[in-house]
């Protein structure tokens, strides 16, 4: 009979020491000695990334995306090396592997790249050796055998994605929270860690702010009924179950969004320029005929190509407020934060989502305002309910 596949994610804060790397290595060995096969897949350390990045921009404040992708993919390279000597010196067989190694071949999109196919045939030789496979998260090569990246948090699609082709039974995401929470607990202390999220509100938590998770792995696991779990490398807790089990809960979450920028534009330009974004691979989170919402880090990119079209530069941050049935959330959620001192820039609806434009210095309170109003009333209601029943 054939072993149970796990695959287990760790990300920057979970290896972000030679300590860590070592207790990683513990849990791994865990879940080794339980009777499984097992697949890492890991992230580059806590900050290596943004130092990599922060070289690139030194050299050049827009830097060729392919060259981009070539120095980020270094960070994980050093993290599978680590896990693997550790794992070798604590007795167990180990490999560690590129995205080229592992023979995850990407589009040919630099910077936000999506995987297209893996090398099982690889993966299974070292498995069946009874080998731990330690693979390098957020990257993989196109047909060119050019390096590519899936963009940030993109180790979490890398972990889901080859959960996926390799046919594992589970996959596990550690992190550094226990679970995920109705919003970002660092933001609003009283956050509730939910016990099950379905994917239509994990994905878009994740596409509009929320940190735990990488939108496209969510999107894999959604396409393939791929069950997630979160958990934390710092504590023994269940953590959270990410599945197509839906969510009743009409308010889910809130997702935030700092480090925007939104460009007043020429009237009617905003279309053409969003179309300018996408060919330069530039996300644009709003639009409207006079503004469109980019992140600050491609916003000199962006004026090198349209400034004689820009007005104005201002520094916005934004707060999605996740779940079903919100349309009466968005008409009542406006005036309570007036009152509150709390001016909304701007605010849409669409499904399942409603999202506030917002001065960043006035996100915190709106977040732990609107939290206690349709979150934890909502939750309190719940369990009286719950306790009546009993």
């Amino acid at each position: 009979m054939k072993n149970r596949l796990i695959v287990q994610k760790f990300g920057g804060t979970s290896v972000g020491s030679v300590d860590r790397i070592r207790a990683v290595a513990e849990q791994v060995i865990k879940t080794k000695e339980q009777g499984n096969q097992v697949v890492v897949v890991v992230s580059a350390m806590s900050g290596e990334t943004n130092r990599l990045q922060g070289l690139a921009y030194e050299v050049d404040s827009v830097p060729s995306s392919r060259e981009l992708d070539v120095i980020l993919s270094a960070g994980e390279q050093v993290t599978i090396a680590l896990l693997a000597m550790t794992l070798d010196k604590l007795g167990y067989k180990a490999t560690s592997l590129t995205g080229w190694q592992a023979g995850i071949v990407t589009d040919d999109t630099h910077n936000q790249a999506t995987i297209q196919s893996v090398d099982n045939e690889k993966f299974d030789q070292l498995l069946n050796d009874d080998q731990i496979v330690i693979v390098a998260g957020f990257q993989g090569v196109n047909q060119a055998g050019a390096i590519t990246t899936l963009g940030r948090g993109g180790s979490d699609t890398s972990a889901v994605t080859l959960a996926g082709l390799l046919g594992a039974n589970e996959c596990q995401i550690f992190t550094d929270v226990d679970g995920v929470y109705s919003c970002d607990p660092r933001v609003v202390e009283s956050a509730l860690k939910l016990e099950h999220v379905d994917f239509d509100d994990m994905q878009t938590m994740a596409k509009y702010g929320a940190k735990v998770l990488h939108e496209p792995c969510v999107e894999f696991a959604a396409k393939h009924n791929l069950n997630i779990r979160v958990l934390s490398s710092f504590s023994p807790k269940q953590g959270t179950l990410v599945t197509r089990l839906q969510s009743k809960k009409n308010v889910c979450g809130l997702a935030l969004q700092r480090d925007l920028s939104r460009l007043i534009v020429n009237l009617d330009k905003a279309g053409q320029i969003a179309m300018q974004c996408q060919l330069l691979g530039i996300a644009v989170h709003s639009q409207k005929a006079e503004y469109l919402i980019v992140n600050n880090s491609d916003v000199s990119k962006l004026l090198q190509i349209s400034s004689e079209d820009v007005s104005i530069v201002e520094p916005i941050s934004a707060l999605t407020i996740v779940g079903a049935e919100l349309e009466e959330v968005h008409l009542d959620v406006l005036p309570q934060l007036l009152a509150k001192d709390i001016k909304v820039l701007d605010s849409f609806r669409c499904d399942r989502v409603v999202k506030l434009l917002l001065l960043p210095e006035h996100l915190n309170r709106a977040a732990n305002f609107i939290h206690a109003q349709y979150i934890e009333q909502s939750h309190s209601v719940a369990k009286d309910k719950k306790a009546l029943i009993l």
